[in-house]
């Protein structure tokens, strides 16, 4: 059987040519247009041999079709964060050479010249492959074959390049999604960037259901929820950030959306408070919590619309307490919670979660595999409970350890939250000589609120044990966050260790 992603979009123009893949239902890009111009961007990599696909540029039509067009010419799909700093996007540009780099005119004017890399405008390239072309290429790309290079967003050291198959991503697709599943009114915005796995599973995910996909450049709250009103868009997938402001909106505007069926989050820790204000506003929405990593090419557990349903309804602790849950790991994949030795620990018990399946890569561009036994080491602290369900704590390294207790920052931050003054929280672990690290929180006050430090740290002794009441809490109008929406917790640790004279753990 053929394995690659070329392959899911050829399925799809067997089944419904004509159906609208991208843009408005009226006038928007079908499957057959989008497999004709991926067609003619194959072509269009075809004389420059060995360059990479890349791209820097917000989302647009440009995205698919040169991610599906690369896929039919054997070459690497590169999308790159565009907001990075000129330094940072010619350090990144110079490791993905050779390239051919679809990017957004502005942006090009930023970059110096690189040694086997060739720039080109979207209006260029959306140009150069807006028809079918004679000759089409017929490169079979090979399952092994790298489809898509993505650049990780650490907030430390130098971004590594992970390396996504053809046969993972397609692994996941198959196994995840009903082919031809989606009705012809079905539409779904994607607001994440290209440089996202989010944004790439939701381009292969939609085009083998039959979806038409909506695309937002960047996001923007007021834009998403007009747009998804506009569109009667019925799925959308965003990262706890996003659906935060996307909930002000609503509240705000007094706006509704009955179309949306279908929301799913993921790509961050979300507060418990924020899913249950969003199952109330949304009650006609079915909500999914999707946990995964670019190295396991997207999502890897799923709490469900049911399970969410059954949690926010019922008194019963136990099942309340799920809301803050991942939910199950896919039936496709195992999971692991291990301890610092590598040795699985019993249910119950926290430690590094660890992950193996068909669609998980676990591999960097020049460092190879890093499974172990085809077994992938997250760097995520977690556990799972008598039932199944996973509990992501947070990166490892953001575990606090005071006095020999391990502690989860976002188990302080979700009490925290509950204050109805209290917008955002970060709990952080900064060092100290006689317990190991004390316990800082940074909080981000509803505006217009008042709250005192007595206050919270009251409120958050009262559910938790008095070792994990904050020492000491800031109050800041913003907390730092990365473009695609995750808190920059080394960030806060690293100004707070400061302030007390302090050198942060690493």
């Amino acid at each position: 059987m053929r394995v690659n992603t070329s392959m899911l979009l050829e399925m799809a123009v067997d089944a419904f040519g004509d159906r609208v893949a991208f843009g408005s239902k009226a006038g928007g890009m079908t499957y057959q247009q989008l497999l004709d111009r991926a067609q003619g961007a194959a072509a269009w990599l075809a004389p420059r041999p060995d360059a990479r696909a890349a791209m820097v540029d917000v989302n647009s039509d440009a995205v698919p079709i040169l991610f599906f067009g690369s896929g039919m010419a054997s070459r690497p799909f590169v999308p790159i964060n565009y907001r990075l700093s000129d330094e940072q996007l010619g350090a990144i540009l110079a490791r993905t050479a050779p390239a051919a780099v679809v990017i957004d005119a502005p942006v090009a004017q930023r970059i110096d010249s690189i040694d086997g890399i060739e720039l080109v405008t979207r209006a260029a390239f959306l140009d150069a492959v807006k028809s079918k072309p004679a000759e089409p290429v017929t490169v079979e790309p090979s399952p092994d074959d790298i489809a898509v290079l993505l650049f990780t967003s650490g907030t430390t050291g130098e971004p590594k390049a992970a390396v996504l198959r053809h046969k993972h991503l397609v692994s996941y697709v198959i196994s995840t999604v009903e082919f031809m599943g989606a009705d012809e009114d079905e539409a779904a915005l994607v607001s994440v960037p290209p440089y996202h796995i989010a944004g790439i599973s939701a381009i292969l995910t939609a085009v083998y259901a039959g979806r038409r996909v909506v695309q937002l450049p960047t996001f923007d709250a007021k834009e998403w929820v007009t747009v998804a009103r506009d569109e009667a868009v019925t799925q959308a997938m965003v990262v706890p950030t996003m659906l935060g402001r996307i909930l002000d909106v609503l509240e705000a505007e007094r706006e509704s959306l009955p179309a949306l069926r279908h929301l799913s989050y993921g790509g961050g820790r979300m507060p418990v408070s924020v899913v249950e204000r969003a199952l109330q506003l949304l009650p006609q929405t079915e909500f999914v919590n999707a946990y995964g990593l670019t190295e396991t090419a997207s999502t890897i557990a799923v709490l469900g619309p049911e399970d969410h349903r059954v949690a926010f309804e019922s008194d019963d602790p136990k099942l309340r307490r799920r809301l803050g849950s991942v939910g199950r790991p896919l039936p496709t994949v195992d999971v692991e919670i291990r301890d610092p030795l590598g040795v699985s620990v019993p249910a119950g018990e926290p430690g590094e979660i660890w992950v193996r399946g068909e669609q998980v890569a676990g591999e960097y561009l020049g460092r190879g595999d890093v499974t172990e036994g085809g077994w992938f080491p997250t760097k995520d602290a977690g556990v799972l409970d008598d039932d199944g369900y996973l509990y992501v704590e947070g990166r490892l390294d953001d575990v606090i350890v005071r006095g020999g207790e391990n502690m989860s920052p976002g188990e302080i931050e979700d009490v925290l939250v509950t204050h109805p003054a209290v917008h955002e929280a970060c709990v952080c672990g900064v060092p100290d000589t006689e317990w190991g690290e004390r316990v800082i929180a940074v909080i981000v006050p509803v505006e217009g609120a008042v709250v005192s430090e007595k206050e919270l740290q009251d409120l958050v002794r009262s559910k938790l044990r008095s070792s994990r009441t904050p020492e000491r809490i800031e109050f800041r109008t913003e907390l730092p966050y990365n473009e695609t929406g995750k808190l920059l917790r080394r960030v806060l640790r690293a100004e707070l260790a400061a302030s007390f004279g302090e050198t942060p753990s690493s």
